[in-house]
């Protein structure tokens, strides 16, 4: 497949014959920046996906002694820090923007875990957490990292215990989905799908169902880690790797090109029949509507800098935009969502959110720096 425009490293773009057309787009204006932020204010978005728990233990080893009972030194837990991961994550990133409501849709157990989980996200004044099914035969999800510190500052990170279903959600459960699904359906401007588990809550039944909402007119976009390439009629969010598998079937073997990433979009644009988004960390992202295509840099952040998190950010940043008018097409929703991600990075340690007011901020930022 060729391509119009050969992008360079530098973002600069060459002159090239092609049957795809693409253009280079920087930050979004002043205007459009506010008409964004103001207009999340009114909108109502469903998000469905995997609700897990992230959880923190940092043990103190100076106050760790030998154990009689056997031959080890326990791990003396000084500080606990729970916070929602994965689509939990993207619902906290939403609340940080002040939409006027994010319905929750999920499946978690009955358990503590899923315990804590809902009641953090019910906290945020504007989640409705009553789409949430509580399974008595599922775990919640959770992802629970010990770290020891010691003399110095240095932390370190032990292997991180998991809590995960290895079985589809029941019949049952499915239908719950399915209802809660239907039911936000008439009443939100976007519904954004955060798939993420092999064995979660989007399951083929719940996929068609919003492969379906999609044929029907609804604004649905789409970030799934092992399956995005099942979805159509939708809009589809992929990182560059699971764009590169979806449309080749493999991971690349060598670096990826940002030519080539192109390409790629635009192929999974095609195929799936569907306007598409890729990630590409650090080099900013593609957005594709069949064989046009749009490449928006992202912005420099000085070190040092955590990545964790940061999809979570841009989906949630770049849903709340598409809802409140930015075109997917174009660079609008990608450069808002790039400024997002933006800030989120530099908060360490911890899954980072991104208020209005540190958008309006960093955006003075980066048109100051550009003179």
């Amino acid at each position: 497949m060729e391509i119009t425009g050969k992008i360079e490293e530098n973002g600069e773009i060459g002159k090239t014959s092609s049957k795809i057309n693409f253009e280079k787009y920087g930050i979004i204006s002043e205007c459009k920046l506010e008409k964004i932020l103001s207009g999340i204010r009114n909108v109502k978005v469903a998000l469905v996906g995997d609700l897990c728990l992230d959880v923190y233990w940092l043990a103190d080893m100076r106050k760790s002694e030998l154990s009689r009972e056997t031959p080890h030194y326990p791990l003396p837990v000084v500080q606990e820090r729970m916070s929602p991961g994965a689509a939990g994550n993207v619902v906290l990133n939403m609340a940080s923007l002040e939409p006027e409501k994010v319905f929750v849709i999920g499946i978690i157990g009955k358990d503590w875990r899923g315990d804590i989980l809902r009641a953090l996200l019910a906290g945020k004044e504007c989640v409705d957490t009553g789409g949430i099914v509580i399974s008595s035969t599922r775990v919640t999800e959770a992802y629970c990292k010990p770290l020891r510190k010691g003399i110095s500052d240095v932390v370190y990170e032990d292997p991180r215990i998991d809590f995960q279903n290895y079985q589809p959600p029941s019949s049952e459960e499915e239908e719950k989905v399915i209802y809660s699904l239907e039911q936000a359906a008439g009443k939100v401007d976007v519904i954004c799908v955060c798939d993420q588990s092999m064995y979660g809550c989007i399951t083929p039944v719940v996929r068609n169902k919003l492969i379906k909402l999609g044929e029907d007119g609804h604004r649905i976009i789409v970030d799934s880690r092992y399956r995005i390439g099942l979805f159509r009629n939708v809009v589809l969010k992929p990182n560059e790797v699971e764009c590169w598998r979806a449309v080749y079937g493999k991971d690349s073997e060598l670096e990826v090109s940002l030519e080539e990433q192109v390409s790629a979009a635009v192929a999974l644009s095609v195929n799936n029949d569907a306007k598409v988004c890729v990630t590409l960390g650090a080099r900013g992202c593609v957005c594709a509507d069949g064989d046009k295509a749009t490449y928006v840099p992202s912005f420099e952040v000085k070190p040092p800098i955590d990545i964790c998190g940061a999809g979570d950010t841009f989906l949630s940043a770049f849903s709340l935009a598409v809802a409140s008018g930015a075109r997917v097409e174009a660079h609008e929703a990608a450069s808002f969502a790039n400024m997002a991600a933006n800030i989120s990075i530099t908060k360490i340690g911890t899954t980072g959110t991104a208020s209005s007011e540190e958008i309006r901020k960093r955006y003075r930022e980066i048109t100051m720096a550009a003179g």
